[in-house]
């Protein structure tokens, strides 16, 4: 996804799509400019390699730039995002992008995410504050809220309500799981492309993040002659529907070694449990017929008695 965000049609898509109607508006997407760096933070000692694009808006007669940006998730992602808008800050003014005079830009931090697990982290620093502090305190205590865009939480139908090539990207991962749904979800987003105005270039990045991402989930699928998914879904759908059948055999091979291994245990245990019931054997030389432990032994034993 990280990748898919370097593109200004797939920004523009997540924030039409998917961001508050009442933000979006206000934005003049044929200015967006691409900002995205590595910037190493003092406090965690390692790089942020987010999405980091702005744009312009007119609001009450001003027009300004509003930066926005897309993270990876964290547990800690409020005190991740506060110190990365402030080491931000700092870059534009080091670089002589703004100054202290003519003010910061407003900042919209957004974090997109598409575990399967649904989100429960903070979205505001201030609610990591605990316990609440009294009145007085509150109004020195920080806030900075991200907008979240969580994909487990978009059903469906609610996708289908927006035809764009990213509301596709996540019918994909949302159905990562469902091999059927895959081809399915698949299906939806070559349709997508195939009505896009810019096909061929959507088609392009598309086919190249789809390939990446089936090799992340281990998909045992001949990738390597996939270059666009328009005129090669065919051979997709026959490679996605040979590694569900690949993984339905391994299902039933894995299913029937279980339950040979359950049997022939139940079996060998049916067999100490009459050997003892005889008490013509100690325990030690049952266990050293049967091949069972000693502990075992004992066990059963126990279970006999009652």
């Amino acid at each position: 996804m990280h990748g898919l965000l370097s593109h200004p049609e797939f920004v523009q898509q997540l924030m039409e799509g998917f961001a508050p109607p009442e933000i979006v508006q206000l934005m003049n997407f044929s200015t967006l400019k691409n900002h995205s760096g590595n910037y190493i933070t003092p406090l965690f000692e390692e790089k942020f390699e987010d999405v980091v694009w702005s744009v312009e808006i007119t609001w009450e007669g001003l027009t300004q730039e509003v930066l926005e940006l897309q993270s990876t998730v964290d547990r800690t992602m409020p005190i991740r995002l506060m110190h990365y808008v402030a080491c931000f800050y700092d870059h534009l003014l080091k670089n002589g992008t703004t100054t202290p005079s003519k003010g910061l830009p407003p900042i919209l931090p957004i974090v997109l995410y598409n575990g399967s697990e649904r989100w429960t982290a903070r979205q505001d620093i201030y609610d990591m504050v605990y316990p609440e502090p009294p009145a007085f305190l509150q109004v020195y205590q920080p806030h900075l809220r991200y907008y979240l865009v969580d994909e487990g939480r978009y059903t469906d139908e609610e996708l289908g309500l927006r035809p764009t090539p990213l509301s596709g990207v996540f019918s994909i991962e949302k159905a990562s799981a469902d091999r059927k749904g895959l081809q399915q979800a698949v299906d939806r987003i070559v349709a997508i492309i195939q009505a896009s105005p810019d096909k061929e270039r959507i088609d392009n990045i598309i086919t190249r993040w789809l390939k990446r991402y089936l090799q992340r989930l281990g998909a045992k699928a001949n990738l390597d002659q996939l270059t666009s998914l328009m005129e090669d879904k065919d051979m997709l759908a026959e490679n996605l529907e040979n590694w569900a059948q690949q993984e339905h055999q391994a299902g039933i091979e894995k299913g029937t070694k279980l339950g040979i291994e359950k049997g022939t245990k139940l079996g060998i245990e049916k067999t100490a449990r009459n050997l003892l019931k005889l008490g013509v054997l100690s325990n030690e030389q049952i266990a050293e017929v049967t091949g069972l432990a000693i502990e075992d032994i004992s066990k059963l034993q126990a279970e006999t008695q009652h």
